[in-house]
């Protein structure tokens, strides 16, 4: 069994297309096990990650595809915490998606694409930004 951590932010657009990528990973067809994971930065109605839109359009795409989904929960700063929720469940690899911003726009607001490919050590696999994006 091989288990991918799926960072999924708020974007449903870019959760289809991380579902999409990982449903074409060789073996998908039961083979592969998707820890889809949200990192809540600010939460006070106690929100699920099972409740947010981007999650469960990126769950029903695997699921057509045969993938087997879970859900992964975590709050603070997205970067180090989706690091460790891939330490956590020993994910074997992690997928991302980022979203356009200039050289200044990273400078300023950060990556958390950039911080997790830069702090694991585990292979990140990054989905290009959707063209509709």
């Amino acid at each position: 069994m091989y288990d991918v951590l799926v960072a999924i932010d708020d974007d449903e657009t870019r959760a289809v297309a991380q579902a999409r990528a990982i449903a074409d990973l060789p073996g998908a067809d039961g083979g592969i096990t998707a820890h889809l994971s949200h990192v809540f930065t600010d939460n006070p109605e106690g929100a699920s990650v099972n409740q947010l839109s981007a999650v469960r359009r990126a769950r029903e795409t695997l699921k057509d595809a045969g993938v087997e989904c879970v859900h992964y929960e975590a709050s603070g700063e997205p970067g180090p915490e989706i690091v460790a929720a891939a330490e956590e469940i020993d994910a074997d690899s992690i997928c991302v998606s980022g979203r356009k911003r200039s050289p200044t726009g990273k400078a300023v607001f950060g990556s958390v694409t950039q911080e997790v490919i830069l702090s694991s050590d585990r292979p990140v696999l990054t989905v290009p930004r959707p063209e509709s994006e």
